[in-house]
């Protein structure tokens, strides 16, 4: 298969390092850096282009590459509140589009484990939950779409909590809030913590990105699970699909 990658920072340099031990070809690398852009010249020989960028450009890209009839991997996070735009963009061109907050292989695993554990703590009154992430300084959503997917679950999941807080509070927590937290500083991949306490013990689930390599690799084999396919998919419940289908 081959691709075409759609920025060039430090998610592009990696995807395009390891495409090869995926079989795949990377035939374009589109950054304003190299001085190049979003055309049918330069992604023809693509199959799906996967989208490594900013927020504030996603939704702009998926839509040039959607109307070249390319299917696409949305890898940049930050941009959820368009995604009524983005399941438009992909009925209108009939093409396949597939994002995630995360595709990281061992973050999907995480989010049904915090998801079994929540649907056991719901029947546990005496537990309350907390949740807090850390990332890089140079990560630009806070709280990030991972933050975002695990407070669902836990919404989801325990009938007393009923909404989120990302922010810090000045006053005293309500009990039916959930209070997800956000640190960024120096060169931290990526850390979520999931916590459940009680007077007698704390229980914590904790995912830890050791590099970027996880994500790459799941952007990539998303690529080719997209691959002739039309409609838009969240990576997290395809996820094990993907897995079976290797």
């Amino acid at each position: 298969m081959k691709i075409a990658i759609i920025g060039y920072g430090q998610m592009g340099k990696l995807l395009e390092s390891l495409a090869p031990a995926n079989d795949i070809e990377v035939v374009a690398i589109i950054d304003p850096k190299l001085n190049n852009e979003i055309s049918a010249e330069t992604i023809s020989e693509a199959d799906v282009c996967i989208d490594f960028t900013i927020p504030s450009t996603a939704v702009d890209n998926a839509e040039k590459i959607a109307k070249l009839g390319k299917n696409l991997v949305i890898g940049t996070t930050g941009w959820l509140s368009e995604l009524p735009k983005i399941r438009e963009i992909a009925t209108e061109n009939k093409v396949g589009i597939i994002y995630g907050s995360n595709f990281s292989v061992g973050m999907n695993t995480f989010f049904h484990i915090v998801e079994n554990a929540a649907k056991l703590a719901n029947s546990l009154d005496e537990y309350d939950l907390f949740g807090y992430e850390l990332h890089h300084n140079k990560k630009q959503d806070s709280p990030s779409g991972t933050a975002k997917t695990l407070t669902d679950i836990v919404l989801k999941n325990i009938n007393r909590k009923e909404q989120a807080q990302f922010d810090k509070l000045d006053r005293k927590i309500q009990e039916n809030e959930f209070h997800f937290a956000s640190i960024r500083s120096g060169n931290i991949p990526g850390t979520h913590v999931i916590g459940f306490d009680s007077t007698a013990d704390t229980i914590e689930l904790k995912h830890t990105a050791r590099n970027r390599e996880g994500f790459a690799i799941g952007a990539l084999k998303a690529a080719n699970w997209i691959n002739n396919k039309q409609g838009i998919y969240d990576f997290k419940n395809i996820f094990f699909e993907m897995l079976m289908a290797k």
